[in-house]
């Protein structure tokens, strides 16, 4: 039996407060349908009163309104809930660290490392992590994961990860390279932004010339790997052998050089944390240079004033939110109908970069104020399903999963979350999870502390010395 059969079964209680009387004895793990409920796709539309979804083997089947349930799928009543795709969140650190402060704990960064590009974070995602819990308990289940620069204006290699409580989180390591440009890059590459862009274009050419004298990138089956696969970034032990192929005047270590050939190859994409008009502009040029990049941009703050060259670039956005305030000088123009006004120049946007206290789980609230942005003068915010949509199944495209997860469309994962109220809404909240079809449990460090302090106690020592 695997480990999230088991799941299932040990947290089946979770949602029994919904319909006990219809839970089928011998329903297959990951077979269910929802009925009655609202129901949002997660693809932009709107929601769908009195709704269906139906989940089989893990995966959709059908969602929307009309839908049959199938004989012998256990069936939930959804009256007065709302159905969703769980949640898809990017540029995060989930599993990376426990408790920020403690330095043994956190492995969001590398700041005294030898390597920068050549960091993989999949090898230190720890699936038991407390965030992790709490907030897959506030309905995210799909996640970006990238780590933080430190020494260099390269991070390194996030992975695509799940929620679920099992062993295996990485879905795909090494999905995309990330890089920091911007004031902290600037900082990171000597002092200024004309320091970060002759750091970045350098190391891009580097990888580039090792790549032509080497061939790395058809080391072993004499073709490049698919995209997305992993096994397009050159860990052969072959590699030590093609040092040779270096030039002799190369900045980077060869692990380095080795891990931005498929950047420029255009087999994995590159994430540039970018906020500044100008500092977008220059991100855009690289093309010109490197035609092959596949850019993200994250963060964007001003990204509305150069929003028709993102749309005409084709380059996907994963924006910071709310953010609206001039907190720093490359954040001046920051408004809070950024997203809004970038969305309507036909620029791909999703919510994006959740960092610090700016939890994976908090990404219903930021949708929420967008769609509120519609009822102020002046402003230009989301649609209720545009909301929606930028926190599951455009992230989901952006990061290269939109064919496996992000909405409620049949074939895709069953990632279903049951809320009590409208999601997008300050006070609502999941009541059941599901991943790949299999129910998840509630219950994470935040629930266990609120239910141990709920009724305290007098007694003898602290509970610490219980």
């Amino acid at each position: 039996m695997s480990p999230r059969t088991l799941l299932l079964a040990a947290s089946a209680l979770v949602g029994a407060s919904l319909a006990p009387a219809a839970l089928a004895q011998n329903a297959p793990a990951g077979d269910f349908a929802v009925t009655g409920a609202t129901v949002a796709i997660g693809d932009g539309s709107a929601p769908i009163p009195n709704g269906t979804v139906v989940v089989r083997g893990g995966k959709v089947v059908a969602a929307g309104a009309n839908v049959a349930v199938p004989p012998g799928v256990r069936v939930i009543d959804g009256t007065g809930k709302w159905v969703t795709p769980g949640l898809v969140v990017a540029v995060t650190d989930l599993g990376l660290l426990d408790v920020g402060a403690v330095e043994e704990s956190n492995d969001e960064y590398a700041e005294k490392a030898g390597f920068n590009a050549a960091l993989d974070v999949s090898a230190a995602i720890d699936p038991d992590a407390a965030p992790v819990a709490v907030n897959r308990a506030g309905g995210v289940t799909r996640a970006a994961v990238a780590p933080v620069a430190a020494n260099a204006i390269f991070a390194g290699q996030g992975a695509i990860v799940d929620l679920a409580a099992d062993a295996n989180p990485v879905q795909r390591p090494r999905a995309f390279q990330y890089v920091e440009l911007g004031e902290r890059g600037a900082d990171l590459a000597g002092g200024s932004r004309v320091a970060a862009q002759a750091v970045l274009r350098n190391a891009l050419r580097e990888a580039a010339d090792f790549d032509r004298r080497a061939g790395i990138s058809r080391i072993g089956s004499g073709k490049p790997a698919p995209v997305g696969t992993g096994d397009d970034i050159p860990l052969d032990p072959r590699l030590a052998q093609t040092a040779q192929g270096r030039a002799d005047d190369g900045l980077l270590t060869h692990f380095d050089a080795a891990a931005l050939i498929p950047v420029v190859t255009g087999r994995q994409p590159l994430y540039v944390h970018v906020d500044r008009a100008a500092d977008i502009r220059a991100v855009l040029a690289l093309k010109k240079d490197f035609p092959a990049l596949r850019l993200v941009l994250v963060g964007a703050a001003e990204g509305w004033r150069t929003a028709r060259e993102i749309a005409a670039a084709g380059v996907p956005v994963l924006a910071s939110a709310m953010t609206d305030l001039p907190g720093r000088f490359e954040t001046q123009a920051a408004t809070q109908s950024n997203v809004g006004r970038m969305m309507a120049a036909g620029v791909k946007v999703g919510l994006g970069g959740f960092y610090d206290n700016d939890q994976p789980r908090y990404a219903p609230q930021y949708a929420g104020n967008l769609v509120a942005l519609t009822k102020m003068p002046g402003a230009t915010g989301l649609t209720w399903g545009q909301a929606l949509a930028a926190i599951t199944s455009v992230p989901a495209e952006i990061i290269g999963e939109g064919a496996r997860f992000g909405s409620l469309k049949p074939g895709l994962a069953g990632d279903v979350v049951i809320w009590d109220g409208d999601p997008l809404e300050l006070a609502s909240g999941p009541v059941e999870i599901y991943i790949d079809g299999i129910l998840q449990s509630l219950v994470n460090h935040q629930t266990r502390l609120r239910d141990r302090y709920r009724h305290p106690h007098e007694g003898a020592l602290p509970k610490a010395y219980e």
